[in-house]
């Protein structure tokens, strides 16, 4: 079969993450190969239109505006009008590295399957925060990334910031669901569960900006905890303990806090340790102490964020046996 790709991106009120990406894009090698870039705009108060204009006569462009429906229903719109029969989902907040493409076009022709997923990077041009939060989303030292272990490839499920589906797939899923969070993980449940083979193609990785703030972030992770639950409602099949690792982290360090005022110090001395493991790490990787330092605030954002998501979800989704729908409208598009 020969491939044709088509990049699916949707934007919301992010034009200048549009120009970067785009800007990368321009440095592709395409080695002849055919693909598209399909811009969907989100609903936006501050349009992408006039930045994608800039680049229409230099990148095979296609720009549509929607009503605001979520990341989701966008993506599923762009493959909906999508010349190709293999589809590249993207955030718009990801920079490509030169041989991106390249290196998924070679893994597909040695190895097809309808769907992967790529791993994220920090570029030298982020921010301290930014490399901070990357270190702590994607680090074997917290809950993040791939661990390089067989079983772990094995299990990997793609995300939508780095995420290949074949038009067959596409069509036989329907696409993104109706979540807000865990979107991308819900999708991948199902096209394992038609049957299509899932892989984690190493080498195709991009630069993931991630949030900016502390605060974004944490909103974020919370509710990618709060998230998790409420796929393993849909999918038991797909619940693990390893997903409580953040709560009894949390709670771990809260006995840790009340032992100490028994002068009983040793637990909350393994907490000082696993973060002075965080910054001589992290420090080292990204050859920052700034960061290292950072990336400890980081850690503890990750822990506390998913970590109270997941307890509050767990109690009401598990536990109390509420529809996920009722419990957390916030969570779901209509």
């Amino acid at each position: 079969m020969q491939l044709s790709y088509s990049f699916i991106i949707p934007v919301y009120n992010r034009p200048q993450e549009i120009e970067e990406l785009l800007n990368s894009f321009l440095q592709l090698h395409t080695n002849g190969l055919e693909y598209e870039i399909i811009i969907v705009e989100d609903g936006s108060s501050l349009p992408a239109k006039k930045i994608v204009e800039k680049y229409q006569n230099k990148l095979p462009l296609s720009y549509y505006y929607k009503a605001n429906s979520g990341p989701g229903d966008s993506r599923n719109f762009g493959m909906k009008n999508a010349k190709g029969n293999y589809f590249i989902v993207l955030d718009s907040d990801v920079l490509l590295p030169e041989n991106y493409l390249k290196n998924v076009h070679h893994h597909l022709t040695l190895h097809y399957v309808d769907c992967f997923g790529g791993a994220d990077a920090a570029h030298h041009s982020f921010t301290s925060v930014q490399k901070a939060i990357n270190f702590a989303m994607t680090s074997f030292l917290t809950t993040g990334g791939i661990r390089g272990n067989k079983k772990s490839v094995e299990d990997f499920k793609p995300r939508s910031f780095n995420m290949g589906i074949s038009k067959k797939a596409f069509l036989k899923t329907k696409g993104y669901s109706s979540l807000k969070v865990g979107e991308d993980l819900d999708l991948s449940i199902r096209i394992e569960n038609q049957g299509f083979k899932i892989n984690f193609i190493p080498n195709a990785f991009v630069y993931h900006k991630r949030r900016s703030t502390w605060a974004d972030f944490y909103r974020q992770i919370s509710k990618f905890g709060m998230g998790r639950p409420i796929l393993s409602y849909y999918y038991p099949h797909t619940n693990s303990f390893f997903f409580w690792f953040p709560s009894l982290f949390l709670i771990g360090f809260i006995f840790a806090i009340l032992f100490s005022f028994a002068q009983i110090y040793i637990f909350m001395k393994l907490y000082i340790l696993y973060f002075l493991l965080i910054f001589v790490f992290s420090s080292f990787q990204n050859k920052s102490i700034k960061v290292g330092i950072k990336s400890i605030f980081a850690t503890a954002i990750q822990f506390l964020g998913y970590g109270t998501g997941y307890l509050k979800s767990y109690y009401r989704i598990i536990l109390k046996r509420e529809n996920p729908k009722t419990a957390f409208p916030d969570l779901f598009f209509e």
